[in-house]
């Protein structure tokens, strides 16, 4: 038994993933750009992300998604998307203890690295972690991320939360999948393979 750990997540072309979805969803560091995600949004991206929750067994979120995503979602008709979102399992990453109102949450307490790496050994099939920033650092430097999903979206920010910060434990990544949308936005998907290697062209 053990689950695969897919972070699905929307970058800019230089590397951001902070508050995509709207200003205000995550200000911090005097972030100036939320919302950049919506004049992208089309046919093909609706679909990439329905084919991602059909697929999924089990959503993984950090605090921060957590209380963005169960504000919305709950209200959201089955008809709409909600009812796969809201009746899956869903896991939330906390060092402190809180209460989880949003139906069939797990409050996971303790360290990440910890706490993930035991939800994986003892659930099956696939646990998808979308945006949680710092959540995924902590999985990228425990090495527990099986698979990137990415949709990398044609704007440049120059500033802002990076999926793969300064400091980021090397990895290497198989290709796995691309796709374009009509809006531009490119969809690339990689599965982990272990450390980097290294040669010369010379």
């Amino acid at each position: 038994m053990a689950s695969k750990l897919v972070v699905s997540t929307f970058v800019s072309l230089d590397g951001v993933m902070q508050a995509p979805g709207g200003p205000g969803e995550d200000d911090s560091n005097g972030f100036p750009h939320g919302g950049w995600l919506p004049p992208y949004v089309d046919e093909g991206f609706g679909q990439i992300m329905g084919e991602q929750l059909d697929r999924a067994d089990g959503m993984l979120l950090g605090r921060k998604s957590y209380d963005i995503l169960s504000s919305y979602w709950p209200s959201v008709p089955d008809e709409e998307g909600g009812a796969k979102i809201n009746s899956m399992p869903k896991y939330v990453t906390t060092r402190t203890p809180m209460t989880a109102a949003w139906r069939n949450t797990q409050v996971l307490v303790g360290e990440a690295a910890q706490t993930v790496a035991e939800l994986k050994r003892n659930t099956d099939g696939e646990i998808l972690v979308q945006g949680s920033s710092d959540l995924i650092r902590s999985l990228q430097a425990a090495e527990l991320v099986d698979e990137y999903r990415l949709l990398v979206f044609p704007v440049v920010l120059g500033e802002g939360k990076r999926l793969f910060a300064e400091g980021t434990t090397p990895a290497a990544l198989k290709h796995t999948g691309t796709t374009t949308t009509d809006a531009g936005v490119v969809y690339i998907t990689y599965e982990w393979a272990g450390k980097p290697s290294y040669g010369s062209v010379a």
